[in-house]
């Protein structure tokens, strides 16, 4: 299954990368409740009428790896506004030498579903500039639409 995923690397550690990446509300912009850094933690994910969508983080491996369980979703602009439920978003973090790699990809969200065009989209925007942002300046982005 063809997954949408993406990657970049940074002059950080891995460690830093994964507390930025843990600290979603400094690049995902939007209203998040509840956590988002602890093992078993359920948090919501709202953009306006949008999107909406609830994760269940299943993997926290420091400086290693950041897995999200997708539990529902309601993407308003989908003939099947559910198209994400089931679907995992995992950040994969790796150090080359003195720099690190921060692969993404989020299992699920194929060329087939309806969303994949807009929604791949707005991951490459959230991940290769705003938390890339974050990781390298230590400054929270938010989506130029709401700054």
């Amino acid at each position: 299954m063809q997954s949408f995923s993406t990657s970049f690397t940074v002059d950080e550690t891995p460690q830093h990368a994964y507390e930025a990446i843990t600290n979603v509300r400094g690049w995902w912009s939007g209203d998040i409740e509840g956590a988002t850094d602890e093992l078993g933690g359920e948090f919501t994910y709202r953009h306006q009428d949008i999107h909406y969508s609830k994760q269940k983080v299943t993997e926290l491996s420091p400086g290693r790896r950041i897995a999200w369980q997708v539990l529902d979703a309601h993407i308003s602009f989908t003939e099947d506004p559910r198209e994400w439920v089931g679907s995992e978003i995992v950040f994969d973090i790796a150090q080359e030498r003195d720099r690190t790699i921060v692969r993404f990809s989020h299992v699920g969200l194929t060329p087939e579903i309806e969303c994949y065009e807009k929604c791949s989209s707005a991951w490459g925007y959230y991940v290769n500039t705003s938390l890339r942002q974050l990781i390298e300046g230590g400054e929270e982005a938010l989506n130029p639409t709401e700054g």
